[in-house]
C-alpha cells in the first residue's frame, strides 16, 4: 500500500507536513519509508492499536491546526488539498470535511466507504450520497454540491485539531469501524458540523486492511454500531432504539445463516455479547446533551429493502 500510494500523497500535497503512523508493523515499512521518502516523518506506535487508538496515539505527535487522516490505500489527485483548505479558511463553523471518494478499481463509481458524504437513519444505519447498502452509484457529477453531511469517512477525514482534542479523539474501545461516525455524532451533539467538498477528489481501494468476507469486520460493525447508539442517542429514545436494533440484528443473523455464512452469524452473536459486557461502561460516556435531529430518514432498511429506493436522491 505505501509503495503504491504514498508517492501520490507526497507529490500532490506540498501544503502539508506528511506523517506515516506505523501501528507496530512487522514488515519493512519503516525501512522503506526512511530510504525512499526521507521528507516523511514516521510515528511508530508501540502496538497494533487499530484505527481508533492508533490515530489517537499518533496525533499526540502532530502539531497542526488541521488533521488530515488518510488511509494507506488512498490515491490523491493534483490540487486535492486546495478546496479543503479554502473551505476551512472561509467557513469557521466547518470543523470536519470529507472529499469526494471514488473507487480506485473502478474510477467512474463512488467508493463504498464514504462516497459523497454520510448520513444515518433513526436506527443508526449509515448510508451515503452515492451508496446505500450494497448499491453504489456511478459518478455522473450528481453530487457536485458542497453540503453539510452527518458523518465523514475515516478513509479520508479532515478535522480541526482543537475540535478533535476537545472530543478526546476517537473512542479507543471501537478499535476499528464506525469510530468516525461516533466522532462526528459527538461533534454534532456539541453544535459542530461536517461538510462534503466535491472539488477535492481521492480514490480508495477499500477493504485493503480488513476485507468484507472477514467475520471480524462483521463483529466490529455490529458491536460498534450498538456502542455508538448507546453513547449518542437522545435519552427519551435510547432504550427503544437499541432494543429494536438488537431485533433487526437478529433478522440479519438469520439471513446470514440461511445464506450459509455461519461464521458471520456467529460474529453477530459475539458482537451482542461484547456489547452487553460493555454497556455500562459505554453508557457512562454519554454527554449531558444529545440532539434529536441526527437522522435524515426514519428507516433506510425499510426504504431500501421494501420500497426499493436505491439511490440517495430518490429518498427525498
Amino acid at each position: 500500500m505505501l509503495e503504491q500510494f504514498l508517492p501520490s500523497v507526497v507529490q500532490y500535497s506540498p501544503e502539508a507536513q506528511i506523517y506515516v503512523a506505523d501501528n507496530a508493523s512487522t514488515d519493512d515499512s519503516v525501512v522503506y519509508i526512511k530510504s525512499h521518502f526521507p521528507t516523511v516523518s514516521i510515528i511508530q506506535n508501540s502496538g497494533n492499536f487499530g484505527f481508533a487508538k492508533g490515530y489517537n496515539e499518533a496525533l499526540m505527535h502532530v502539531d497542526s491546526e488541521i488533521y488530515a487522516l488518510v488511509n494507506s490505500d488512498i490515491e490523491v489527485t493534483e490540487n486535492w488539498l486546495k478546496p479543503i483548505i479554502n473551505a476551512f479558511d472561509s467557513q469557521p463553523e466547518t470543523t470536519i470535511i470529507q472529499p469526494k471518494i471514488l473507487d480506485f478499481k473502478n474510477k467512474n463509481y463512488f467508493e463504498y466507504a464514504g462516497a459523497a458524504g454520510g448520513f444515518i437513519d433513526r436506527f443508526g444505519y449509515p448510508f451515503c450520497r452515492g451508496r446505500i447498502f450494497g448499491t453504489i452509484e456511478k459518478d455522473n457529477l450528481q453530487y457536485q454540491d458542497d453540503m453539510k453531511i452527518f458523518w465523514a469517512s475515516g478513509a479520508c477525514f479532515f478535522i480541526r485539531s482543537k475540535v478533535y482534542n476537545e472530543l478526546q479523539g476517537f473512542d479507543d474501545d471501537f478499535f476499528a469501524h464506525q469510530e468516525e461516525i461516533d466522532l462526528c455524532w459527538r461533534a454534532f451533539n456539541k453544535g459542530y458540523f461536517a461538510k462534503y467538498v466535491s472539488g477535492s477528489v481521492v480514490y480508495h481501494v477499500g477493504g485493503a486492511t480488513l476485507q468484507e468476507v472477514n467475520p471480524k469486520k462483521t463483529f466490529l460493525n455490529f458491536r460498534n454500531s450498538l456502542l455508538m447508539l448507546t453513547k449518542n442517542l437522545p435519552g427519551h429514545s435510547l432504550f427503544l432504539i437499541v432494543f429494536l436494533r438488537l431485533l433487526l440484528d437478529g433478522v440479519a443473523g438469520i439471513q446470514l445463516l440461511l445464506q450459509g455464512k455461519f461464521s458471520h452469524c456467529l460474529a453477530i452473536i459475539k458482537a451482542h455479547f461484547s456489547f452487553y459486557a460493555q454497556f455500562l461502561q459505554t453508557y457512562k460516556k454519554r454527554e449531558k446533551m444529545q440532539s434529536a435531529q441526527y437522522y435524515r430518514v426514519q428507516s433506510i432498511v425499510y426504504d431500501y429493502y421494501l420500497k426499493r429506493i436505491l439511490t440517495f436522491k430518490k429518498l427525498f
